[in-house]
């Protein structure tokens, strides 16, 4: 569904007509989406039709923008008292017996603070999500504190919202921003935001920009000046929020939000490594965290909030990990899940996938998945990369981690042999690195690559040829990668664990011996990795640490950490080591 799909109706108050738009089943929960400037309600075309299948979705040009009429005169058309008088007579068109759902970005969430806060519409206001837009009550208050008591950080704080805010000087003067947004600035607008805030173009911004852009300056003259200067002192919202704050929004300071729990009895914080305009750039991950906002407040639960470790840098994203039905993989998948990623598990094995995915979500997942795959199948991995992206977005981290053992001498080895394991630890981490990094490329909004490589990448072994030789090029190609994708905003990192605790050993192939001979060496290995003990759950909170830190190679078990210094300052004892015939 489109907005082209949408149902149209125009809304008079205050001397204008407002352009509304509809989706969705007007029996469900109602959401109203809020532009901001110089948009119109064509930012949020890619998140309604997200949320259209499950709610009622509401978008309006705002006065002055899009198709909506302009009030006359301009000055003293834009007070966040008319715009509250325009939002109260859209909601009573589109949902007069409901309380709904608010929505805002930039200046779109900056009135809808005015919204929440204000006593007339308390009752018609069931939640309220504010994206990259402060409330200017809750601004002045900021300013004041920290122009009352100064210390170095608080003056440090307000020189740099200061820096970030110039845009708000310029847009205060006379004639210019109106001559400069007819002129070169709105032609030139779309391009500036693909390089810039790397916004996909298309259809947006709309033709109506220039003339939006000039009719919005109205919103800064009519009232950031006057509000900043005596703030309202009751200013508190009388429905939930949730806050969702891009890490990268060249305009607001994170700071801004330190002091907001003052205000809001029932807050919800998310953070986003985004830049500002959000609702084009990440659809997918606003979309998620509204609908999970929505159901949360509608079901009348408080709404869940990730507290497991690095839950301010994983929470809502979406994480994809492939082997996701045992040991590292399993583990892997719990982790984000306790940050509060979403999740999708993936394994040849759809019950233990299945089974992943539903500890996932007890573990804390704001959402869980499980899909059937087998890594090394080009077409089956070509139709989930499809299906996932269509279903839930581009993803923010992809686990590559799928792999199988193969043990026994080089002659030992069939050509069979070479492609069951190629085609897995190599071919499977290529299909995953292609299908799922040119979206994230695509996208324009960076991502992390994990791929589990292992110790046998850089320790050679007679008794591993096979198995080495497709973990080295896994480490090889995540170094590749990283130095491409590096301008992109992409990390790529090369995980490697040592001796493990996993299911592995117990499915590995041994060449050159007959079955028999394969199980007792299965049982020994199983027993040996199982006296070693390290579990992989420590690998798991490494490839966080990992994505954190964007480290490009991670060697993980201290044998792991020991092999990878004696290949840089002692190759040549590494290599008599490897000589050594192991027992098994």
């Amino acid at each position: 569904m489109t907005l082209r799909d949408a149902r149209e109706r125009r809304v008079r108050t205050g001397g204008v007509e407002l352009c509304v738009a509809e989706l969705g089943d007007p029996e469900q929960p109602t959401v109203v989406l809020v532009h901001g400037y110089p948009d119109s309600k064509e930012v949020w075309s890619e998140v309604a039709a997200r949320l259209a299948d499950r709610f009622h979705v509401v978008l309006y040009d705002v006065r002055g923008h899009g198709r909506s009429t302009a009030p006359r005169p301009l000055r003293g058309g834009f007070t966040l008292a008319k715009l509250t008088d325009d939002f109260l007579a859209v909601v009573d068109a589109v949902s007069p017996d409901r309380p709904v759902h608010l929505v805002g970005h930039d200046w779109g969430s900056v009135q809808a603070w005015e919204f929440v806060t204000v006593a007339r519409t308390e009752g018609r206001i069931a939640s309220f999500t504010s994206i990259s837009g402060p409330s200017l009550d809750h601004f002045g208050h900021w300013i004041g504190a920290r122009v009352k008591r100064p210390t170095p950080r608080r003056v440090g704080q307000l020189l740099g919202q200061g820096a970030k805010s110039w845009y708000v000087y310029l847009l205060h003067t006379p004639v210019l921003p109106e001559l400069a947004w007819r002129g070169p600035l709105g032609k030139r607008w779309p391009k500036m935001l693909e390089r810039v805030e790397r916004v996909p173009g298309g259809d947006y911004p709309t033709g109506s920009l220039p003339s939006d852009a000039a009719h919005g300056a109205w919103l800064y003259r009519d009232n950031v000046r006057a509000r900043l200067r005596r703030p309202r002192p009751d200013a508190y919202a009388h429905a939930p929020v949730q806050l969702i704050t891009p890490q990268g929004d060249a305009f607001l300071s994170e700071r801004l939000y330190d002091d907001l729990d003052r205000w809001v009895p029932q807050l919800t914080r998310r953070t986003l490594p985004a830049r500002h305009w959000v609702p084009r750039t990440r659809p997918d991950q606003v979309a998620a965290w509204i609908e999970e906002f929505v159901t949360s407040v509608a079901g009348g639960r408080p709404a869940p909030a990730a507290t497991g470790r690095h839950a301010d840098r994983f929470a809502g994203q979406l994480v994809l990990v492939t082997g996701a039905g045992s040991g590292i993989g399993r583990a892997t998948a719990f982790a984000f899940a306790e940050a509060g990623a979403r999740v999708i598990a993936v394994d040849r094995d759809a019950e233990a996938a299945a089974r992943t995915a539903e500890l996932a979500r007890l573990a804390g997942a704001a959402g869980a998945w499980s899909e059937p795959a087998d890594v090394s199948d080009e077409q089956a991995m070509e139709k989930l990369a499809e299906k996932v992206h269509h279903e839930h977005g581009v993803l923010d981290v992809l686990v590559n981690n799928a792999g199988i053992g193969l043990s026994g001498s080089f002659f030992a080895t069939t050509a069979d042999d070479w492609r069951k394991v190629l085609d897995v630890n190599l071919w499977g981490v290529i299909h995953g690195c292609r299908l799922f990094g040119a979206r994230m490329a695509e996208r324009g909004q960076g991502g992390h690559i994990v791929n589990i490589a292992s110790a046998a990448a850089y320790q050679p072994s007679r008794a591993l040829p096979a198995y080495s030789t497709s973990k080295a090029a896994v480490l090889m190609l995540s170094e590749c990668l990283r130095a491409e994708l590096a301008s992109q905003g992409i990390g790529v990192t090369a995980v490697c664990p040592g001796f493990v605790n996993t299911d592995i050993t117990s499915t590995a192939r041994f060449t050159g011996v007959d079955e028999a001979e394969q199980e007792r060496r299965r049982q020994r290995s199983a027993r040996l990795y199982g006296l070693r003990n390290y579990p992989p759950e420590k690998v798991a909170t490494a490839v966080l640490d990992a994505v954190i830190g964007n480290k490009a190679v991670v060697p993980v078990t201290p044998e792991a950490r020991a092999a990878r210094l004696l290949s840089r300052v002692a190759p040549g004892l590494l290599r008599r080591i490897a000589r050594v015939e192991p027992r098994l």
